[in-house]
């Protein structure tokens, strides 16, 4: 996890610490900062707005088809940011297919403008809510409702239960997800260079690509590292040192249905307009271009190599990323202190960092130390496991906050060694936040572009590097297909899961 800091401290101060002083303190810079922060609070805001209550609706109530709304409800996650950002230009933009439709319909000549802040924020709110949703629905699935109870049997109605005893609860969830969303719309690119929004990710890729020294860059991304430290600080002031499991012996047991009632119908036009733009719009969108394509001879390119490739590394990615995260949230929630604190926040500095930044600085340390992984598949997976990894400790976190750790002292007082306990114990009881996690890195590693890009080995091509390559050249009906493969091979592991999760197996 030191090694792309490292990389940028290295690069930054080549010319001394007054260039440093000089770029930081710019005022370009300190104003594409502020933007950033101002982009970040608002989506990060929103998405637990949007997903907090559609977790509660899929875990906790008779919702019907609730399997199903939670499969299309993490879809989303898929999307790649550049994809969403066109299809969000091309549907809603002044001139884009909305208008068109109104134009001939009621005359109207022109949208308002969705570029800048307005596009970027509806963009990435969407394509990140389910950060959040799966990390709160995770926890509500491993919730014990005992206090829940005792809460209604002192007569509390539904409403005071669930906001004094259910969301103090799912704190730890909804922070970890929400410290997800703010990472990721620090280091997204796609959206909001489509969507035109100068966002501090934009400025380090055009000083990356349009200037030959590099350095400039380099001081903007030790920025970013500094201000994800400053956000991992007010997370962990606003987390506390609270407890989430029980203090008594019983056994954890699924929590009540809840009746909806009359409720039904505006939940599901709830669920309903959150996927429909998520998702519907999105898989229309490219419906449209495929079916435009083909009407003009665009042959149908579904390539299955690529998903085959795509699912293989995504795969081992995910369970990489796992194993490396269950020692890590362990030491954090079983052993809180300085040190296990700063190792938990170390691991979200690659998350933080553009996916370019982190790349280019693993090509600088495989060419330079280890050329033996360079461009290989060892080293790829590595690349994932470094800027995905706080997907799988934030939720494997949360899981564990809610496990009593009396169970796993009395394995070790049978005779357990810590490492038997771990794989015997601890892992069982987190297992509905290590499935989350999983399924989060591996749907977030199916849509990586630049770590694949730079650090795949020669010839190994998934369905994020052809979408890529035919919307680089404006081959729209060309990437539909290969996007639209992703988001259906995305949904099956994601279908599996909520079984999973469903039938307790």
């Amino acid at each position: 996890m030191l090694l792309p800091p490292a990389y940028l401290f290295v690069r930054s101060f080549e010319d001394g610490v007054g260039n440093v002083l000089e770029v930081a303190l710019e005022g370009r810079t300190l104003a594409v900062l502020l933007r950033s922060v101002v982009l970040a609070a608002a989506v990060t805001a929103a998405t637990v707005l949007v997903a907090v209550p559609l977790a509660w609706l899929t875990a906790r109530t008779d919702l019907p088809g609730r399997d199903a709304w939670t499969v299309l409800a993490a879809l989303p996650l898929v999307i790649p940011s550049y994809v969403g950002g066109f299809v969000f230009v091309s549907m809603l933009g002044p001139r884009g297919i909305l208008q068109g439709h109104l134009e001939r319909l009621f005359g109207i000549q022109e949208l308002p403008s969705i570029y800048g802040f307005p596009g970027a924020f509806l963009a990435l709110t969407l394509f990140t809510y389910p950060y959040v949703f799966l990390t709160v629905r995770a926890a509500l699935r491993g919730m014990d409702p005992a206090l829940e109870e005792a809460a209604r049997s002192l007569g509390s109605s539904g409403w005071e239960t669930f906001f004094r005893v259910t969301l103090p609860q799912l704190r730890p969830a909804a922070a970890a997800g929400a410290l997800l969303v703010a990472l990721y719309v620090l280091s997204d690119f796609g959206a909001v260079s489509l969507l035109q929004y100068d966002s501090f990710t934009r400025a380090i890729y055009i000083q990356y690509r349009a200037a030959f020294d590099r350095t400039p860059a380099a001081i903007m991304g030790l920025m970013l590292i500094m201000l994800t430290l400053a956000i991992l600080y007010v997370e962990a002031r606003t987390r506390g040192r609270a407890r989430y499991h029980r203090s008594t012996a019983g056994a954890v047991r699924p929590a009540p249905t809840v009746r909806l009632g009359g409720w039904k119908w505006p939940a599901l036009a709830y669920c309903g307009t959150i996927v429909a733009l998520a998702l519907i719009m999105p898989v229309g969108v490219l419906g449209f271009w495929l079916a435009r394509g083909l009407a003009h001879g665009e042959p149908l390119r579904l390539v299955w190599d690529a998903a085959l490739n795509s699912v293989y590394v995504s795969s081992l990615a995910a369970l990489a990323t796992a194993l490396a995260a269950l020692p890590v949230a362990i030491l954090a929630v079983r052993f809180p202190g300085a040190i296990s604190g700063a190792i938990e926040r170390l691991t979200y500095v690659g998350f933080a960092l553009p996916g370019i930044v982190l790349a280019l600085s693993l090509v600088f340390f495989g060419s330079n130390y280890a050329p033996w992984l360079y461009q290989g598949l060892a080293m790829l997976i590595f690349a994932y496991a470094v800027h995905f990894l706080p997907q799988a400790i934030g939720s494997t976190r949360a899981a564990l906050l809610q496990a009593s750790p009396r169970v796993e002292e009395a394995a070790r007082s049978l005779g357990r060694s810590p490492l038997k306990t771990m794989a015997t114990v601890t892992a069982p009881l987190a297992r509905s936040g290590i499935l989350a996690g999983m399924a989060l890195v591996f749907l977030t590693t199916m849509k990586e572009l630049p770590a694949t890009l730079l650090l795949s080995p020669t010839g190994f091509d998934t369905l994020a590097t052809r979408i890529w390559t035919a919307t680089s050249e404006a081959f729209f009906a060309r990437a539909a297909a290969p996007a639209l493969l992703l988001i259906a091979v995305s949904a099956i592991p994601m279908y599996l899961l909520t079984i999973r999760d469903r039938m307790k197996l």
